[in-house]
């Protein structure tokens, strides 16, 4: 049996994202706990130069809509960035979720030699095949940017680990 191109990626978003509103409810309780405020951790970043907390989650979930979209050849969705609570951002996460798991297997499937072309800052990104955007860009920029939100979390204390990262494999 052959991996298709919803296999290797609609699966993988969808349990990053779980993985990740799971990392969050951890860091809520851990602000609630020590009596922290929580957009300390919302905000923060590690390091000056790079985006905080909260854009590393909207990144995350732009990234995963906006994958989903190009490989089903459809119009993502599209919502400001201004959520500012663990709460906020784990509801986008929902969004993002409900979004991908109602993109049905056969709208992505057959779209393996599509050219994926799109914008980036001031740079139009062309790929060569669906199979050339999902693994140069959508599933690294995907994971660079949980990796990151996860990173946060866990240099400022939360109680995050391998397992949160690799969520329940079974």
């Amino acid at each position: 049996m052959s991996l298709s191109l919803y296999d290797v990626t609609l699966p993988a978003l969808l349990r990053g994202i779980d993985n990740l509103q799971a990392e969050i409810d951890k860091a809520a309780a851990f602000c609630a706990e020590r009596k922290i405020d929580e957009k300390v951790l919302v905000t923060d970043r590690l390091s000056p130069d790079m985006f905080p907390f909260s854009r590393q989650v909207q990144i995350v979930s732009d990234t995963a809509k906006a994958g989903g979209a190009r490989l089903s050849q459809q119009q993502a969705p599209s919502w400001v960035d201004e959520e500012t609570t663990f709460a906020e951002l784990k509801e986008r996460l929902a969004k993002t979720s409900e979004f991908l798991r109602a993109i049905p297997r056969e709208k992505i499937d057959g779209n393996e030699g599509i050219e994926v072309r799109f914008k980036a800052g001031p740079r139009e990104l062309v790929f060569n095949g669906a199979y050339d955007y999902a693994g140069k860009h959508l599933l690294p920029n995907f994971y660079f940017h949980a990796a990151t939100a996860y990173a946060i979390l866990r240099h400022n204390g939360v109680p995050v680990g391998k397992s949160d990262w690799l969520g329940n494999i079974q």
